[in-house]
């Protein structure tokens, strides 16, 4: 069930980063709203994973796929492009999650 947390703490932060690039810096209250209901809702999930997962492992996950989520939705939604540099560097940070995933003994398997 963590893990199921965990996917529902990424889904709320990524629709919540969204919604904030959407708000136009908060002048726009629809999207403003989203973005403190996302957050608050993200972090509500986080915690329910945080009864079975270290913290440290857990926010790993959470931010990097947060992170190459966000710039590939980005990248189609805002039109905001990638170069080299950036794609290699979020590969790099999901290569990390794999090895945490596949052979830390920190990470929960269950």
């Amino acid at each position: 069930m963590h893990y199921i947390y965990l996917l529902l703490a990424i889904i709320t932060e990524i629709t919540a980063t969204l919604a904030l690039q959407a708000s136009a810096q908060f002048t726009k209250l629809g999207f403003s709203a989203i973005v403190v209901v996302g957050y608050a809702a993200s972090f509500y999930f986080m915690a329910l994973t945080l009864k079975v997962m270290p913290v440290g492992i857990v926010y790993a996950i959470w931010s990097g796929v947060g992170i190459a989520l966000i710039a590939g939705i980005g990248s189609v939604i805002f039109e905001q492009k990638l170069d080299l540099p950036a794609f290699l560097g979020i590969t790099l940070i999901l290569s990390g999650i794999v090895v945490i995933q596949m052979f830390s003994k920190t990470a929960t398997h269950g």
